[in-house]
């Protein structure tokens, strides 16, 4: 994911950055909401960090001058250290999505952030993903390709979610892992042997190739390959 975190207080900012960067998440900073909003009202972020009490503009007037006045749809989330109802309703009327009270778990960010982003992609709530050819079911955890009944292990189908899920971005090895096995990450690369059981499933016997390596990147199931 590519978030931006808009925080005044360093020593959160690092904390998020510490443990969401070595996941493979790309991180911009602002510590002002005027900086903060620029950017928002800017760039191509998967979702923003919201602190409520900023310095410039205030995390409730930023939320809602961005949903009013810059229509950007990227999904919110705030941070405050208010946990009162009023509170949050408020930031919910100015066009929050979900909220977090500090102190919070910066593994329990990540996980609320993910949830966000896939509520917020073309055909999220959508029970059956695809790919060119390429379906799976995850109610019946089925996939097919061009309609023949693909055999997939757990991990695969782990794997075939989140990489279909995210067929509009590459997504790094860490986030793979992470994904899989959590905070217990195997010693070897055992995640590359996962990757090519898979491939040899969705693509050995069928044109085009969907399963992308991106050399240094991670990898990405899509239509056209993502290598120059």
């Amino acid at each position: 994911m590519r978030l931006l975190i808009i925080e005044d207080n360093r020593d959160i900012a690092a904390n998020i950055a510490d443990y969401l960067e070595p996941l493979g998440h790309e991180l911009d900073f602002a510590s002002d909401g005027l900086t903060g909003l620029h950017l928002a009202a800017t760039r191509p972020f998967d979702a923003i960090v919201l602190d409520l009490m900023l310095p410039g503009m205030d995390g409730i007037s930023l939320c809602r001058t961005l949903r009013n006045d810059g229509n950007v749809s990227t999904p919110v989330l705030m941070l405050t250290a208010r946990d009162q109802l009023d509170d949050k309703l408020e930031g919910f009327r100015a066009g929050a999505d979900d909220y977090l009270v500090k102190p919070f778990s910066v593994k329990e960010l990540e996980v609320r952030l993910q949830a966000l982003v896939k509520r917020s992609m073309p055909g999220a709530g959508k029970r059956l993903l695809q790919v060119a050819d390429l379906q799976f079911n995850l109610e019946t955890l089925e996939a097919h390709r061009a309609g023949q009944l693909l055999d997939l292990n757990p991990i695969q189908r782990k794997l075939l979610e989140l990489l279909m899920m995210n067929s509009h971005r590459v997504v790094p090895r860490e986030e793979l892992e992470n994904h899989i096995w959590g905070d217990s990450l195997p010693d070897n690369d055992v995640l590359r042997t996962h990757i090519y059981g898979l491939r040899n499933v969705i693509d050995r016997n069928f044109e085009p190739k969907l399963l992308h390596t991106v050399h240094g990147a991670g990898y990405r199931i899509h239509e056209h390959s993502t290598n120059p």
